[in-house]
Formats: structure tokens, C-alpha cells, sequence
């Protein structure tokens, strides 16, 4: 398996820089701000993982020309020379009385001449990652200055992504849909919930990951009620329905899908719902094509669920926009209707209540191209695995 370079060449974030700024001017937006680790790593290869830390705040202006301006506590100074970023103001943190406020406001204030407007992202899916008392601070002192959402704009850009970051996102789904394949010969009834996902999130690092934050599973007789549980010290039993879901992450990129395991022998209706998810899968595929929607991708998926006896979704969608996020814009839903193009990574995640209380819930990742789409992740099996 061929690893993928590290990191991005700085023209990779020139061209982040000169799409968000062609948006921002239609928009006739000034200066965005970025408080997010994803936002601030995506257009400035800052990689750091001290935002686990609520201490601290960081901060990225994205000017309308010219580079992304840094202002971030002085301890990530260093790391920040590193990046292809060289407007870097910092100050000592924590500081309460003013953790960065006051040069975050002069440098607002000093960018927003033409317009006078400043993008900040409010909408779904965006997260403000600063003291709220601050943020309204800033505001109400940006006299003059309007505010403009920003959130459509940056995940526009996100959206379609480049072949580097592709290449990424296809390693940690082809070594994480090994693991899975590996994961037939070492999942153990008798063995606990925990027991199982723990060893197999300690084989997804030998093989390559460099993390699985993100490992939830459920199981019981016939089905499992849940997909955003556990892993709990529920032992699993001979006749359980067991899933995995995974995220994991390479260079910073996430893969995203799960794979159900049967343990001895398992009802019919559980066998049949795992081919109607399979199916619907294959429509969804079948489905996604440069031109299409995200709610052509649902349609199709959900007509094969309720063809095939679906009880309900509990989910909300099919399937969602993946990358440096576990989950990311669009979601494939009746109502989204977002435009496919060349370059897109989605899931596809039909989900359906096949007996009171029992999910069955399939997932896989794929790539939007030109000639049609791609698997990222290696096909589950066509047939329910039962694990002997």
C-alpha cells in the first residue's frame, strides 16, 4: 500500500486561499474570521493538538487579498513559523483581562475598509471556538462593521476536494477496510463490547492509522437499537447482531463507514436486512453522478429501504459529506438538493428499523469523478458475515 505524502505543498493552500477569496468577494465580505482547529489547519497547515485544550483561543483572519493573518498565544508561535503563514501576532495566554481581544480587534478594524464587513461562520455545522463574553465584546466594538455569515462560503471550498486530499482519505479507508476484513479472524463471542473494539482499534494503528477517535458499536439478539452508543461491557452472545462504526484518521483526514457481524447463527429477518441495506448502498452509488443531487443520492436509497420493509429511520439521513471532519457539509436528505461535482468524498449510509427496537445500518465511502463514482472503502461482503 503506497502511504501518501504528509502535509501539502503550499500550493495546495494558494489555492484554498484564492477560491474562499473569489467567494468573499462576490460577497462583498472583507475579512473572515476562523476560530476552529479545523478551519485554521485547512488554510494554514497549523497542526496542533493542543486545541484539546479549552484554555486558550486561536485565532486566523482570512483577508479579502494577501495571506491569512495569524493571532494566537505565543506558546504556538513556533509551530505557527513553520506553516506557509507569516503574519503571526501573538500575545501571553491565558490572559483573562484581554486573551487576544484587543490585536484581533485592531487587525478586524484595520482589514475592513471597503466593504466594512466581517465573515464570521453562524450557520449548521460551524462551531464559534471562543469565550462568548469575548466574541460579543468584539462585536460591539467593531462599530460600523457588519456581519455577514461566512459558513456557506468556506464549506463551498471544502466541499470539492483536491486529488492530495483524496489520496489521503482513500489510504485511511482502504487500510481501515482491511482492518475490518481482519477483524473476521479475532471478534470473539464471550468477549465484551469494549474487548472487541478495543482490539481492533490496537490493529487499525498497527496497520497504519494515526488515531481512531472515533469507535462506537452496539449488539443484541436479532439487531441492535443503537449506532451512537457505546462500546459498552455488554458481552456478546451467539445469536447477536454486532456493529462496528469507525472514524479514523490519517494525516489529519478521516475515514468514516461500519460492517455488522452475526455470531453463530441469526434470524432471517436480520440476514434480509442487511441485502436491502447492501442494495440501497448500491443504488446510492448507482446514484451519484456528477450533475446529480444529494437528495437524487437519498431517493434512491430510500426507495429501496422501503421497498425492502423499512420500518422508520431514526437517523435523519442517508449518508454525509466527509474530510478533515468525521462528518461533514452535505447531508443526503429528501431536502438537500446539493449539485454533485468531481472531486466530492460522501458517505453512504442507508439505515432502516427492519423489527421494533432493531436497527440495520450499512456504510461505505465514495468519490464523485467524471466518469462516474468511486469506492474509497473495499465493498462490505454481499451477505451478512456470521462469525463462527
Amino acid at each position: 500500500m503506497i502511504i501518501p505524502t504528509r502535509g501539502f505543498e503550499v500550493s495546495e493552500y494558494e489555492n484554498r486561499l484564492n477560491n474562499i477569496q473569489k467567494l468573499m468577494f462576490e460577497s462583498k465580505m472583507d475579512v473572515i474570521l476562523l476560530t476552529t482547529q479545523v478551519d485554521i489547519e485547512y488554510y494554514t497547515g497549523f497542526k496542533t493538538q493542543f486545541f484539546q485544550s479549552p484554555t486558550r483561543p486561536w485565532y486566523v483572519l482570512i483577508p479579502a487579498s494577501g495571506k491569512p493573518q495569524a493571532i494566537i498565544p505565543t506558546i504556538g508561535e513556533s509551530g505557527m513559523r513553520e506553516t506557509w503563514v507569516d503574519d503571526i501576532k501573538t500575545w501571553t495566554s491565558p490572559n483573562p483581562k484581554d486573551d487576544g481581544i484587543s490585536i484581533l480587534l485592531s487587525s478586524i478594524n484595520y482589514l475592513t475598509k471597503t466593504h466594512k464587513c466581517l465573515g464570521v461562520p453562524k450557520t449548521l455545522e460551524s462551531t464559534l471556538r471562543m469565550p462568548l463574553g469575548d466574541y460579543e465584546y468584539l462585536i460591539n466594538a467593531l462599530n460600523g462593521i457588519e456581519i455577514k455569515d461566512a459558513n456557506k462560503i468556506l464549506r463551498k471550498v471544502r466541499f470539492v476536494k483536491s486529488a492530495a486530499e483524496i489520496a489521503k482519505i482513500k489510504h485511511i479507508c482502504q487500510l481501515t477496510s482491511q482492518g475490518f476484513i481482519d477483524l473476521e479472524g479475532f471478534l470473539k463471542a464471550g468477549e465484551s463490547e469494549r474487548e472487541n473494539c478495543k482490539r481492533f482499534k490496537q490493529h487499525l494503528l498497527s496497520l497504519g492509522a494515526d488515531d481512531t477517535p472515533y469507535i462506537v458499536s452496539g449488539s443484541g439478539q436479532e439487531g441492535y437499537g443503537s449506532i451512537i452508543m457505546g462500546p459498552t461491557e455488554k458481552i456478546i452472545e451467539e445469536g447477536d447482531l454486532f456493529i462496528i462504526d469507525t472514524g479514523s484518521v490519517f494525516d489529519s483526514y478521516f475515514c468514516d463507514f461500519d460492517r455488522n457481524y452475526a455470531f453463530g447463527h441469526i434470524g432471517d429477518e436480520a440476514k434480509k436486512a442487511y441485502r436491502v441495506a447492501y442494495d440501497a448502498t448500491e443504488a446510492g452509488f448507482n446514484a451519484a453522478q456528477v450533475g446529480n443531487t444529494t437528495s437524487d443520492i437519498f431517493n434512491a436509497m430510500n426507495d429501496i429501504l422501503q421497498k425492502g420493509g423499512a420500518l422508520g429511520n431514526t437517523v435523519g439521513r442517508l449518508g454525509h459529506g466527509l474530510g478533515m471532519q468525521l462528518t461533514e457539509w452535505p447531508s443526503n436528505t429528501s431536502t438537500d438538493n446539493t449539485v454533485l461535482e468531481p472531486g466530492v468524498v460522501l458517505t453512504l449510509e442507508p439505515g432502516m428499523a427492519f423489527l421494533p427496537g432493531k436497527e440495520m445500518v450499512h456504510e461505505e465511502n465514495i468519490v464523485i469523478t467524471e466518469n462516474g463514482p468511486e469506492w474509497l472503502s473495499i465493498r462490505a461482503a454481499d451477505k451478512l458475515p456470521i462469525i463462527q
